[in-house]
């Protein structure tokens, strides 16, 4: 294999950070509403995608909201994600984790039971037709109440071992992940693991990034490149082990840029940074597209590629026989290339 593109798009891949309501593209958008009987505010896909013009986080949370309309029946969800598992054994992902924000759509008075149960049947179908392993993180929404994200919770009793972790994702201006330390408490001593998105450049990161270790006991941090900015949090991160899922492309939509620098210097610093696409619907770019952005800006060879690579497989949340046997993958790999 000759070139570093071809190593990219070739080499096995873990994806730790994407929201499937994130990757619903405009023309299965209008499919799903032609079939609920909605009427978009667009024209056409191209009309749509025009309306995709972000600059900051709250921006692209008003889009990504408005989109979600058109989920409606468990069938929905199946599509939605079976997409996104189609697209991505294209770029050869093996093992997904999912966030999924449930709130946004019992809100909508969309049973809880309708959301997961499409995702699991599209999950199963994955693993039956590509040979995608994947998982399920319940994300609470941190502009809504630690109450609601209470409810959600005990929603999901009944679907637990469908359930690998939570996280915290949305609007983090106000909504420091202290706001929610009781019901990360409790989802602990239910035994799901934890992660929560400390946002690129937002007020206060560095401090919510200090609150998801200490107060919180994050397993993962989601983004976290603001960690940079203190050397002592740095240190505390790779003391732990902690992984970072940074997401370049969706990074250039909403701060100054990919951060591509800040991940070399991650890799630098022996920080268990991975590459993940976050809404690739919204911020065009899948697994391939990003890892081939951040290599093209920071001029990563192909060892980085793979330490960016193996760092997703060794910060998943999978058992130990599983990872070996995806790390075997990536081994096998790389002796042939």
């Amino acid at each position: 294999m000759n070139t570093i593109e071809e190593f990219i798009k070739s080499i096995p891949k873990a994806e730790l950070h994407v929201h499937v309501e994130g990757t619903l593209e405009p023309e299965l958008k209008f499919q799903l509403a032609e079939r609920n009987g909605l009427q978009l505010p667009y024209n056409s896909v191209n009309d749509m995608r025009a309306a995709y013009d972000f600059n900051d986080l709250p921006s692209f949370l008003a889009q990504y909201y408005e989109g979600m309309s058109v989920l409606i029946t468990e069938e929905d969800f199946y599509d939605l994600a079976t997409a996104y598992f189609a697209r991505v054994a294209t770029q050869n992902v093996v093992y997904v984790e999912m966030f999924f924000d449930p709130q946004a759509h019992t809100s909508r008075n969309i049973a809880f039971d309708t959301v997961i149960k499409g995702l699991r049947r599209a999950q199963d179908d994955a693993k039956a037709v590509y040979g995608i392993y994947s998982e399920l993180i319940l994300c609470f929404l941190r502009d809504m109440s630690a109450e609601s994200a209470a409810t959600a919770l005990r929603q999901a009793e009944p679907y637990r071992e469908w359930i690998l972790g939570v996280g915290l994702d949305s609007n983090e201006k106000e909504n420091p992940p202290i706001k929610f330390r009781n019901v990360f408490a409790d989802a602990r001593g239910q035994g799901y693991k934890l992660t929560m998105h400390c946002d690129v450049d937002q007020e206060n990161s560095v401090t919510h990034i200090w609150q998801c270790i200490n107060e919180i006991g994050v397993n993962r941090i989601d983004h976290g490149v603001n960690a940079l900015e203190d050397d002592a949090l740095v240190e505390e991160i790779r003391q732990r082990n902690l992984g970072l899922t940074v997401c370049p492309i969706s990074n250039a939509y909403v701060t100054d840029g990919t951060k591509a620098p800040a991940i070399k210097a991650m890799l630098s610093k022996n920080l268990l940074v991975t590459i993940n696409s976050d809404d690739p619907a919204y911020f065009p770019g899948y697994m391939n597209e990003n890892l081939l952005r951040v290599q093209e800006e920071a001029d990563l060879d192909k060892q980085e590629i793979t330490r960016l690579v193996r760092n997703a497989f060794e910060v998943s949340w999978l058992t130990d026989d599983r990872r070996s046997t995806f790390l075997s993958q990536v081994d096998t790999f790389l002796e042939s290339n």
